[in-house]
């Protein structure tokens, strides 16, 4: 039983089409935290993530956007790092880095990535994030040098940094990238369907994350703990005391529903939400109970 203190964030996982730009719009305008968008490279019925969350960005003034989460082997750290920090500073801060080790070996190799085998792909997401983050610190003049099994990066210029400090969000199940996540992660964003048993797996997952990050030297709680809903059951009162309980008793802090409809976007801001923050708040004492 686990309650990490963090606020509350709610959010949509939407289709990358074409649809998807004026839904990030109604959930920017209905009030919701943020926008995320599923990235499969090697599906040519999606637009590009990283264009869509451009342009989506572009069209919006408040809510964050990330790929959730970013196929890693198809997308080189280096240069998705000055992509992240250039997109992050034209958007006014609102860009979350979420990362992937990469899923759909057979559909990576057709698009010209790396076959690598799964511990390989873990291997290659602990190279890259240290990567990342040395090309977003420009407080040395120093260059990065990297030369690992992976990826080698020599001699390059650091910068630009983020227009705020942007998180590394890490989608995990299995326990070595559980442990990569509290060691080097800073959140955890996972989706409730593929979780072995559900809500009944979150203690077990949440132990071997804080294990992680204090054996780092980290504080767990810096890792913040999100989840993906394919959608939220029930009827309303349900709803906000499942998503409460998740976040009083399993640290999650962070709501995101599958859904490409506009309507889930307004009830989600209007009436979950506002429901489940007050629920949360009045539990942890912060409001006095009536």
């Amino acid at each position: 039983m686990t309650d990490y203190g963090r606020d509350l964030l709610f959010g949509l996982f939407v289709t990358p089409n074409a649809a998807a730009v004026d839904l990030t719009v109604t959930a920017d305008r209905a009030g919701l935290d943020l926008v995320s968008f599923q990235d499969h490279p090697y599906q040519p019925a999606f637009l590009d993530t990283w264009t869509l969350m451009a342009y989506a960005a572009a069209r919006t003034s408040r809510i964050r956007l990330l790929g959730n989460v970013l196929n890693l082997p198809l997308r080189p750290p280096a240069v998705l790092a000055r992509a992240a920090a250039s997109l992050d500073l034209l958007s006014g801060g609102r860009i979350e880095l979420g990362l992937g080790a990469g899923g759909f070996p057979d559909g990576i190799a057709a698009m010209g990535g790396p076959r690598l085998t799964v511990g390989q792909r873990i291997d290659a997401l602990a190279e890259a994030i240290p990567i990342i983050r040395d090309l977003w610190d420009t407080g040395t003049r120093e260059r990065v040098d990297h030369r690992g099994e992976h990826y080698t990066v020599v001699g390059a210029k650091r910068g630009p940094r983020p227009a705020h400090d942007m998180g590394i969000w890490i989608g995990a199940y299995k326990p070595r990238m559980l442990a990569l996540t509290g060691r080097l992660g800073d959140g955890w964003l996972p989706s409730m369907p593929y979780l072995p048993r559900g809500a009944d797996s979150l203690p077990e997952m949440n132990a071997r994350i804080d294990e992680a990050a204090l054996s780092a030297g980290r504080d767990p709680a810096r890792v913040r703990r999100l989840m993906t809903f394919t959608e939220l059951d029930g009827p309303p009162a349900r709803r906000v005391d499942h998503l409460a309980d998740l976040a009083l008793h399993h640290g999650i802090s962070g709501f995101i529903v599958a859904s490409d409809d506009p309507r889930t976007a307004d009830i989600l801001a209007a009436e979950v939400a506002p429901a489940v923050r007050d629920l949360v708040k009045r539990e942890r004492g912060a409001v006095p109970a009536a």
